[in-house]
């Protein structure tokens, strides 16, 4: 086992031989959007991101549901065809699954992926001088709530289910072939949340420019009328004083810092001298990058400024 309880991360990884090791993880949730397709999708694409923040390739995926006896055929059939394109796009497969029965329809995925086991990324390789980057905007969790209010435009959900459905594959391809270490992905505990995590994996200290850490269209206008997910709020309180934001940042941008996301972009360190070949490659495959922050020596403590 390369990487499993011993220190957390976003999959397990167990070696097989010299070049494979596993990549193991499973993810599930209620719908975040109405079309079931799309949810299906998401779900999906959520659950495989793990297996991409630790630097694999999804090969196979198995079906986990819960649906009320009562939701018409049709729509199960849309939620399984959609996480089942979004595994195909990744190139893998799926093979079946199991379903419950529930009041509430959840649906994700079991994800097996492969990776050389001299090439996993992990949340404790940050260090001193890494510059820190960030492939999606955030603001998701805070435009669903505000959907489920009708506070929301049609084209935020619209850009944010955008966001959902894309792949973290090619990032991952990038950050790899840049020959990095640390990487993982922003889900549930919000950008800071799993900054922290990483740096008190790496026992390391971060800074963060909050008016570079991009955010997704009527993510700000959201915040501003006071819409925070109970998620937010408590990945505020779990990273507590050890997140210093200066007086300075808009606390429209704190709390979309502390933000859950579902099917976030990855967050990654890179030294500094491997940065223009990195944001140059990303630049050539029109993937999405922004720098964000940087690593120094010190013991694990995020400032924003």
């Amino acid at each position: 086992m390369l990487v499993g309880l011993g220190v957390p991360d976003d999959a397990a990884v167990l070696r097989i031989n010299r070049t494979t090791a596993v990549v193991s993880t499973l993810d599930f949730f209620a719908p975040v959007v109405d079309d079931p397709f799309e949810y299906g999708a998401i779900a999906a694409a959520n659950a495989m991101s793990d297996v991409f923040a630790m630097g694999g390739e999804v090969v196979l995926a198995l079906n986990i549901a819960a649906f009320p006896q009562d939701l018409p055929p049709g729509v199960q059939t849309e939620i399984l065809r959609g996480g089942a394109a979004k595994v195909s796009e990744a190139g893998g497969v799926v093979a079946g699954g199991h379903t419950v029965w529930d009041a509430e329809p959840k649906y994700g995925m079991s994800v097996l992926g492969l990776v050389h086991p001299n090439r996993i990324l992990t949340k404790s390789a940050l260090r001193p001088g890494d510059i820190l980057y960030l492939t999606k905007p955030l603001g998701t969790g805070t435009l669903l709530s505000a959907a489920k209010q009708d506070r929301a435009e049609d084209a935020w959900i619209g850009s944010a289910t955008e966001s959902m459905l894309r792949l973290n594959r090619h990032a991952s391809h990038l950050v790899r072939e840049s020959r990095l270490r640390a990487a993982t992905d922003v889900s549930g505990f919000g950008l800071l949340g799993h900054l922290w995590e990483m740096l008190t994996r790496s026992g390391v200290a971060a800074q963060v420019e909050a008016e570079k850490v991009p955010l997704l269209p009527g993510a700000r206008n959201c915040s501003s009328l006071g819409i925070e997910t109970g998620g937010g709020q408590r990945n505020r309180s779990w990273v507590g004083e050890n997140a210093a934001i200066t007086a300075a940042v808009d606390s429209t941008v704190s709390a979309l810092l502390f933000d859950p996301q579902t099917s976030g972009g990855l967050l990654f360190g890179c030294p500094e001298r491997r940065a223009p070949a990195l944001e140059a490659a990303f630049t050539h495959d029109e993937e999405p990058l922004w720098r964000i922050g940087n690593v120094y020596a010190g013991d694990p403590r995020i400032v924003v400024r």
